[in-house]
């Protein structure tokens, strides 16, 4: 077969259900079945001697998943200029009105052949890739190579998303009693089940309880498309409606089935890459397995789940306690942090007492500062808010007092914006759930280091990276002992330009990230302005205008009534200290009225009542 051929970007024409030219009445130039005037009944081509050639047995290759000659040139003789003028020419011969009695069993014929040959076409171009040397094997999963490791797992995951979106499709066509289409949809998800299957257990030894499942899956598509096709041939309703119950059952089966299936699939890959990891000794070996499983955890939390179910935080632990591998210690990092977005992969690293090996990272003065950065990030994504379960944190506490340390320090000495921003969000986090955390920063000089870190723009690069430090101020706003380091090191002047912070792209996410800059830095300056020299210095900073505006301008705070509430707490908390640096109007609207209805009278300003 002329591979170079069936994977060009041309013959994606032949894979594509939604092609207009294979379903245009009106295309004469398609030499494939599809083409509609060789299904027509209206079309008197399909009774000629010559075009009857179409219907025999031999012409039966062309439906096999084996043959290649659908997208080859020879094919084209079907539709040529000589072929059109002498059926044309016989059109109304008896013979062709013989032949238009049969037209409908070949209409379906031709249509189950354009989907069997669609399944063709789009297994030979997910299998092969475009551009190959004629040599290379192009097979699902029979490659090797370190590199194709990861292709092998990535396209089972495109071809379980072709399986998973053909059963979505018959679910909704099911509802709607599109009884063609779901047997059409049916016979497409039976081939590419069929075609998966048969091609990942040739290429793998899979499991006896994997081929169990296998086995029971095939029948279980084989009885959906067995079922589906009764219900083309009868109109009943009181049969149809028992039948989509049936379907619907059987669907579901299938659905969840293909979905452990996959699953297993997908474990039994990965427990090759952490074999590879635990057992070689070849650091190129391990950092592709590494590489193999970073890629994989991006692809969703199921997926992290089952990599941390298999062990992989486990295995990558050991590498960082090796000082062989010391090279690949950033690395697998970033893999753990990255599987640690699931609570399965925080209690792994509880049972491999993986803090207390991120606290030697960190505070060994010898590891790169690419190791620390990504060991923060671990510690970002461990302490994060977002967990529900706490439970790691007990040993955690433990060596916070070390861990805390180490990350100030990176802060300070990051060479770039990426570093500190692992470093100040690893800080942030660790400061919401324990006040011990902030007392410690304040020891450590903290604030003098992240106002002027916030001076270097090397380093404080970006809404994200502020938004962190912002976030640390206004925790450690809480203690009364901060308000004395915050106007030493002019903090109150660094406020007041993050109120004034603005995205520099359409982004939605830097839109938020200023959004959320302006909210604790105005949740900073209410707390620190129980200090009446804050409240005074602030007020000399023209800090009560710019919070007016905030109130008043919807478009100055993106329209956010987060960092309208932040703001309302500030001026009232000012004014409490200053009354007289409020003008009366102001003072009337925004201070004098209870906190919610100055709030709904601020919010409502954009609406025009003109």
């Amino acid at each position: 077969m002329d591979t170079g051929r069936m994977a060009s970007p041309q013959s994606s024409r032949m894979a594509s259900p939604q092609s207009s030219r294979m379903a245009s009445p009106q295309s004469s130039r398609m030499a494939s079945p599809q083409s509609s005037r060789m299904a027509s009944p209206q079309s008197s081509r399909m009774a000629t001697p010559q075009s009857s050639r179409m219907a025999t047995p031999q012409s039966s290759r062309m439906a096999s998943p084996q043959s290649s000659r659908m997208a080859t040139p020879q094919s084209s003789r079907m539709a040529t200029p000589q072929s059109s003028r002498h059926s044309s020419s016989v059109s109304s011969s008896p013979m062709s009105r013989m032949h238009s009695l049969q037209v409908d069993s070949v209409q379906r014929w031709m249509e189950d052949l354009r989907h069997m040959t669609e399944v063709e076409c789009m297994c030979v171009l997910q299998a092969k890739p475009i551009g190959v040397e004629e040599d290379t094997q192009g097979e699902l999963i029979v490659a090797t190579g370190d590199h194709v490791a990861r292709n092998n797992l990535q396209t089972l995951l495109r071809r379980a998303l072709v399986v998973s979106t053909e059963l979505g499709k018959m679910f909704q066509r099911l509802e709607k009693g599109r009884w063609q289409r779901v047997h059409s949809t049916a016979v497409r998800a039976n081939c590419h089940v069929r075609s998966l299957v048969h091609e990942y257990s040739t290429a793998r030894n899979t499991p006896a309880e994997m081929q169990k499942y296998e086995k029971s899956l095939l029948e279980k598509c084989m009885e959906l498309t067995t079922i589906t096709e009764r219900c083309l041939h009868t109109e009943d309703e009181f049969f149809l409606k028992s039948m989509r119950e049936a379907i619907h059952e059987i669907l579901t089966d299938v659905s969840d089935s293909f979905s452990h299936m996959i699953d297993m699939a997908l474990a039994n890959e990965i427990q090759i890459l952490i074999r590879q990891i635990e057992s070689s000794d070849s650091v190129y070996t391990i950092g592709s397995a590494i590489s193999n499983l970073l890629s994989l955890t991006q692809d969703g939390p199921q997926l992290c789940r089952i990599i941390a179910k298999e062990g992989a935080v486990v295995a990558l632990f050991k590498i960082c306690r090796q000082d062989c591998f010391s090279d690949l210690y950033a690395h697998a990092l970033r893999t753990v942090a990255s599987i640690c977005c699931v609570e399965e992969g925080i209690n792994q690293l509880e049972k491999v007492d993986g803090i207390l090996c991120l606290a030697d990272i960190l505070t060994d003065g010898n590891s790169a500062e690419a190791a620390r950065a990504e060991a923060a990030a671990v510690v970002a994504q461990i302490t994060s808010p977002h967990h529900t379960s706490t439970q790691h944190l007990g040993s955690f506490l433990e060596s916070m007092q070390d861990i805390v340390t180490a990350l100030i320090k990176l802060c300070e000495s990051a060479s770039c914006g990426e570093v500190f921003l692992l470093a100040s969000a690893a800080l942030a986090n660790i400061t919401f759930f324990d006040s011990m955390a902030c007392e410690i920063l304040l020891q450590l000089h903290a604030i003098h280091i992240l106002l002027q870190s916030c001076k270097d723009r090397q380093r404080v690069d970006t809404p994200y990276s502020k938004d962190q430090v912002v976030t640390i101020l206004a925790n450690l706003s809480v203690l009364e002992q901060s308000s004395s380091e915050v106007l030493q090191e002019k903090g109150i002047e660094r406020l007041l330009q993050l109120l004034g912070e603005k995205p520099s792209s359409s982004s939605p996410s830097e839109g938020a990230a200023c959004e959320r800059v302006q909210q604790k830095a105005a949740v900073t300056l209410a707390r620190l302005s129980r200090d009446p020299d804050v409240a005074q210095t602030a007020i000399q900073l023209q800090a009560v205008p710019r919070l007016i505006e905030l109130c008043r301008s919807p478009a100055e705070r993106n329209n956010s009534d987060s960092v309208l509430v932040a703001c309302l707490a500030a001026l009232r908390r000012l004014a409490a200290g200053c009354p007289d640096s409020i003008e009366a109007a102001d003072h009337q609207q925004l201070i004098k009225p209870r906190l919610v209805d100055s709030f709904l009278l601020c919010s409502n300003m954009e609406e025009s009542f003109v």
